[in-house]
């Protein structure tokens, strides 16, 4: 049963339609880059190893692995510090087999400079004082996942989160979004096995844009006013294996994960007809259960006219009794764009059971 499961999950995605709306290639790319230091440190390479509070978001069947009610935070400063994310997330057995989790994410742009009424439009000109017409916005995105994990039976798990997605570009647009995701696992004592369908039910994003707020558009540059819609996120399969061997001093975790896209954005991955293969790797060796040392590659793509580009990520991590503070390094520059790098720092407890 546990593996008919799996391949139904794979399959799921050939029976949703998605020719009414506009597909959008990047509608939920805020939620593209993960949680958890950890995670991150080992190149997002964690389908398969998904086994605390942050699993929520990984791989909800991971959540089974939570024997007590677990806390945890995230905070990063992406593109140079550019974009602002933050994450928190609660988990909690309520039965032998079952965990519930729930996770809060906001990923935004802040203090953005709204100059169009600084500007005169009859004139032709910007106003005599400009600098008291300006005001600032923040464009930020917005997640609220809960999640359900349950042990199947032997190494079987299964999980499901359901997701709001809401977006906001200050007051001129807004944008809300619902799906569901779903997941399955299998451990054992060396392999661990893990698949994930995100937005298995295809993402509906309906916008509003206010044409009020945006008159000064029209009369300053004499651009069209943007209107509203939907749009639909199509379904991404995430696959993942990873094996953990004894060494000294430690034990050694090297994983793999590959993400299966079907919305078209073929540029710079590796790509089949209109299907798109993300591939990431990640290993972490940890010390007597306390200390870890974490690197990986989250984001292995072919970028056209200059080959193989290989995007690294490192991380360490330190747990103190019931407590863990783990940090990422990441390095968003490669060959394709120089966008610099970003910091993640972590922080999760775990509660006496």
């Amino acid at each position: 049963m546990p593996r008919r499961i799996f391949w139904l999950l794979l399959l799921a995605v050939m029976a949703l339609p998605a020719d009414a709306q506009r597909v959008a290639k990047y509608g939920a790319d805020f939620l593209a880059g993960g949680v958890g230091a950890r995670a991150l440190g080992m190149g997002g390479a964690f389908i398969s190893q998904a086994d605390d509070v942050y699993a929520g978001f990984w791989n909800p069947a991971g959540l089974h692995h939570v024997t007590a009610r677990e806390v945890s935070y995230m905070h990063a400063e992406r593109f140079a510090g550019i974009v602002s994310f933050d994450y928190a997330g609660f988990a909690m057995p309520f039965s032998e087999r079952s965990v519930i989790g729930v996770s809060l994410i906001r990923s935004g742009v802040n203090d953005i400079k709204n100059t169009l009424d600084a500007w005169d439009s009859e004139r032709n000109q910007p106003l005599q004082d400009p600098e008291s017409a300006i005001t600032t916005f923040s464009a930020a995105d917005y997640a609220l996942m809960v999640s359900y994990g349950k042990r199947l039976g032997g190494p079987w798990s299964f999980g499901v989160t359901s997701k709001i997605i809401r977006r906001s570009i200050g007051d001129f647009a807004t944008a809300w979004g619902y799906s569901m995701d779903v997941g399955v696992q299998r451990r054992t004592d060396h392999w661990a096995l893990g698949a994930t369908i995100q937005d298995v039910t295809t993402m509906l994003q309906s916008w509003s844009v206010d044409s009020g707020r945006l008159a000064n558009i029209r009369d300053v540059f004499g651009d069209e006013l943007p209107e509203g819609g939907t749009e639909l996120v199509l379904p991404l399969v995430r696959l993942g294996a990873s094996r953990t061997l004894p060494v000294r001093p430690g034990d050694l975790t090297i994983a793999m994960d590959v993400d299966v896209a079907f919305d078209g954005a073929t540029a710079n991955h590796i790509s089949l007809g209109g299907t798109a293969l993300h591939p990431r790797l990640g290993a972490e060796l940890l010390v007597a259960e306390r200390v870890a040392l974490r690197g990986g590659f989250n984001r292995i793509q072919h970028v056209k006219g200059e080959g193989l580009d290989l995007t690294p990520s490192l991380g360490a991590g330190f747990r103190f009794g019931r407590a863990a503070i783990d940090y990422g390094f990441g390095d968003f520059a490669g060959l394709v764009a120089d966008l610099g790098y970003s910091h993640r720092i972590s922080a999760q407890y775990r509660f006496r059971q």
